[in-house]
């Protein structure tokens, strides 16, 4: 494919490796070739660099197949999910998902992502259910807009949440940035 059809989100293999592009732009300078900047993450290392391409340079289209899987448990070393539609169970190491665990309970569901049998990693939904284990309690007379606190969630993350927030409530959570993003349903 050329590099001038790379968007955000597609897969690509170069020098060995698979990228997903993440964000995209196209210069070009009076007589000069233009040129393909592109911000990607590396699928198998989680690194995020800046390649800069000549225009109508191709690279290699990679197929990323994502399949459902449920999260089962993690015993310290590795993270066992289960393929929904097979029962297959699969290990992967937890510290290839540090960032994911944080989010994840026992029983989730996410998208394994596999790259010609080798598994890149998962993805999780935009936002996740998770209760408040602990939480600060209110400061009262604290009435300013917008006012938070610290409170914990069942899977140790530490997120500020707003004052009316109590333990055992159910909260969303954004996966992009840990942040609260509102009252369960």
């Amino acid at each position: 494919m050329q590099v001038n059809d790379l968007r955000p989100g597609s897969t690509f293999l170069y020098e060995g490796n698979i990228f997903i592009v993440l964000e995209n732009s196209f210069s070009k300078t009076g007589r000069q070739q233009g040129k393909v900047t592109v911000k990607v993450k590396n699928l198998r290392t989680g690194s995020r660099v800046e390649m800069t391409f000549t225009g109508g340079d191709k690279v290699d289209r990679a197929l990323i197949e994502k399949k459902d899987m449920q999260f089962l448990y993690n015993d310290g070393e590795n993270c066992v999910l289960m393929n929904v539609e097979t029962y297959e169970q699969v290990e992967m190491n937890s510290k290839k998902l540090e960032w994911e665990l944080k989010f994840l309970t026992d029983g989730s569901m996410v998208k394994m992502t596999e790259y010609d049998g080798e598994i890149l990693g998962i993805s999780m939904p935009e936002k996740v259910e998770l209760e408040i284990a602990e939480c600060e309690a209110a400061v009262k007379g604290d009435t300013t807009s917008g006012a938070q606190k610290k409170a914990w969630t069942q899977t140790g993350l530490e997120i500020q949440v707003p004052l009316f927030i109590k333990q055992g409530e159910k909260v969303l959570v954004s996966t992009t940035d840990a942040k609260y993003a509102g009252r369960a349903n």
